[in-house]
């Protein structure tokens, strides 16, 4: 096979999101391990997905899907950052997780027997931009997730955790930061949680001093607070026993925690913390989002945290609660990110250099790479697909 020519760069122009979930697998009520049982995702998913790398596969979505050491994960393709980036990507994951569960449907009626998806994790993802990676190199990007450690956890544990949930993670990855949390089996919760975090990650990043003394002058640290390194690869997290007691087991409208600015609740802290990033929240989140965060962090909103244990929507994810198409996201447009991964993934052709091609795999999430009629491969980056979405679509229509 011809090694492929054109761009080697596999960095979005752009600043982006996207999220990640992982699922256990149980199996008439035991955990099963998916490779033993499946082998691969085609095991079960029969939609056409495209190859990605090793047992990885993009489902027609755009996601991808593949087992990671006993969990079945899902991962949306970047969305360019712009308002309601959060819920497109949003929406991407809860049509992927509509995938999964029909294909494990057709299964359950094919074998008799009964697979449900167990919410384990999720990953709230923001890369950034080319512009702005000089200026936040490696250790600057863990410097700054060490210091949204002492932010966004409380408006995080109300909006996305619950009784049995243990902390928030904030990890730097290569030109991106990425948030670590429960998977929350609600899509509207986990678009309002990931417009949350961007924001308060974009308005964070630019501040002159991430010292403790400046943390605190913005918002309300709880007294006795400290992060303790990640507990999966390189980061920081917020656990239940980095704090004088456990957050998640407390109860969230008493005002007993001192903090840097007073002594408040649990919810009373996540509000100010909403209140002091506001702006730059609305900039990201559609409307609808920021309304849900605000209800859910003002007086008596309906927090997940405050219910006396875990709903058991969060043991069979999919079931009933997937994103069918309606709702008062429907307006809005693809990501032109977004709409380039649903068009390699689909095998449309392109006119490239004078000769169609068709798409066969993509690497990364920002390459996709094509073959000519003469076998030679070409590796185009999604930012030069971008400007030719319309066409690459309407030749195939």
């Amino acid at each position: 096979m011809q090694k492929p020519f054109a761009s080697r760069d596999e960095s979005l122009r752009h600043a982006a999101v996207g999220l990640e979930a992982e699922f256990s697998l149980f199996v008439d009520d035991q955990l099963t391990r998916p490779e033993d049982l499946f082998g691969d995702p085609r095991g079960f998913i029969r939609a056409p997905m495209m190859h990605r790398v090793g047992t990885s596969y993009h489902l027609p979505t755009g996601a991808a899907v593949y087992f990671d050491t006993g969990v079945i994960e899902l991962a949306t393709p970047a969305m360019e950052l712009e308002r309601g980036a959060v819920a497109r990507a949003g929406r991407a994951l809860w049509e992927s997780i509509a995938v999964l569960r029909e294909e494990l449907d057709v299964w359950e009626r094919r074998t008799a027997r009964r697979a449900r998806l167990a919410g384990f994790s999720a990953h709230y993802n923001m890369s950034l931009a080319s512009g702005e990676r000089a200026a936040l190199p490696y250790r600057r990007l863990n410097n700054l997730a060490r210091t949204l450690t002492y932010i966004l956890p409380a408006p995080v544990m109300l909006l996305a955790t619950n009784r049995q949930s243990t902390g928030v993670g904030v990890r730097p990855r290569k030109n991106r930061i990425e948030m670590t949390l429960d998977f929350t089996p609600d899509p509207a919760l986990m678009i309002a949680t990931g417009s949350l975090a961007v924001g308060i990650i974009r308005d964070v990043m630019t501040w002159g001093s991430w010292r403790r003394a400046a943390i605190d002058r913005e918002v309300p640290v709880i007294r006795g607070f400290a992060p303790m390194p990640h507990t999966s690869r390189k980061g920081w997290l917020a656990r239940w026993d980095c704090y004088p007691r456990s957050p998640f087991l407390s109860d969230v409208d008493a005002p007993d925690w001192d903090t840097s600015q007073g002594r408040f609740s649990l919810r009373a802290i996540a509000y100010r913390v909403f209140e002091r990033f506001r702006r730059s929240i609305a900039r990201i989140a559609d409307p609808f989002a920021v309304r849900l965060i605000a209800s859910i962090l003002g007086r008596d909103g309906p927090s997940l945290l405050a219910l006396p244990d875990r709903p058991p929507a969060y043991d069979d994810v999919g079931r009933n609660d997937v994103w069918h198409g309606r709702s008062s996201l429907d307006h809005l447009s693809r990501s032109r990110y977004e709409r380039a991964l649903i068009n390699a993934v689909a095998g449309r052709p392109l006119r490239l250099f004078g000769s169609m091609c068709r798409p066969v795999g993509v690497r990364g999430w920002s390459v996709v790479v094509f073959r000519r009629a003469d076998g030679a491969q070409i590796a185009m980056p999604i930012d030069l697909l971008a400007p030719r979405l319309d066409e690459w679509e309407r030749a195939s229509a």
